[in-house]
């Protein structure tokens, strides 16, 4: 997908909501039966159900992963599952250099048909460049992330005196293939996302942390609206829309969640137009 095609979604559809498919079997509703064919079922309803409204899908590879031989097969009905002109995200954070990251980088376009997979880029240039060797492929590189432990490293400062998430985006930009770059940055820590932005005016940022980590959609969109992209983000939610019910009409629950992010969005949209 190109950046174009991207922001022509999002237009089309007022939204950037990227639904996160991240499939808990201790949650899936009791009426779908359990094991992986369950999880196949589930994740197809709630793409069903929120086609329409969503811009992106972003399955988290490490929730297939631990279904065993099944789950890489899940994984690829649910990539084969999302309609043409949604993004599909492998959320796998890869992160080796030379032929493994070109191996990895096979399994999530050619193998799940990813268009886009996230990258640990940590290891440097030829950790990442692998994934950019694929035309028309997407590498999301984790930058300023949501979780706790990101103050470990990517808050602090580097021999340059700058933390080490700013150092990511100046670099980045020198790899071969830079323009199919995206980052991720945390919903959760808006005054980083406004610097996140100013360092990347011209570049999407996938953005989770919106919705059961606490994020605020407004706030992300006031820190890291980019108008020449169409608003350039992608906010991942995930928990707070798979899980609005338990029941027979969990589907119905996660659509009428998205309708509401939905909506927000096409306001923050109009409103910046």
């Amino acid at each position: 997908m190109e950046v174009q095609q991207l922001v022509d979604t999002i237009r089309e559809k007022a939204s950037f909501l990227c639904v996160g498919l991240d499939p808990d079997p201790a949650r899936i509703p009791a009426h779908l039966g359990q094991g992986p064919e369950a999880v196949l079922r589930f994740n197809k309803a709630i793409i069903d159900a929120t086609s329409d409204l969503a811009v992106a899908y972003k399955p988290n590879v490490a929730f297939y992963e631990a279904m065993g031989a099944d789950g890489w097969a899940v994984l690829s009905e649910t990539m084969a599952a999302i309609p043409e002109g949604c993004l599909r995200i492998a959320d796998a954070k890869r992160g080796d250099i030379g032929n493994t990251a070109t191996r990895y980088a096979q399994a999530a376009f050619e193998q799940w048909g990813a268009d886009a997979v996230t990258v640990a880029p940590y290891m440097g240039r030829d950790s990442v460049e692998p994934f950019l060797a694929f035309e028309g492929k997407w590498a999301i590189l984790l930058a300023a992330t949501s979780n706790p432990g990101a103050e470990d490293f990517e808050f602090h400062g580097t021999e340059h005196g700058e933390p080490l998430w700013r150092r990511v985006f100046e670099i980045s930009r020198t790899y071969k293939g830079a323009e199919r770059l995206m980052y991720v940055v945390g919903a959760t820590r808006p005054e980083w996302l406004a610097q996140c932005r100013a360092a990347a005016p011209d570049r999407f940022l996938l953005v989770p942390g919106v919705g059961a980590q606490g994020g605020s959609l407004e706030a992300v969109c006031e820190a890291g609206w980019a108008e020449d992209l169409a608003g350039g983000l992608l906010v991942n939610v995930g928990r707070s829309l798979l899980y609005a019910s338990s029941g027979e009409d969990f589907a119905e629950a996660a659509r009428s969640e998205a309708v509401n992010i939905q909506k927000s969005m096409a306001s923050a949209l109009a409103s910046n137009s």
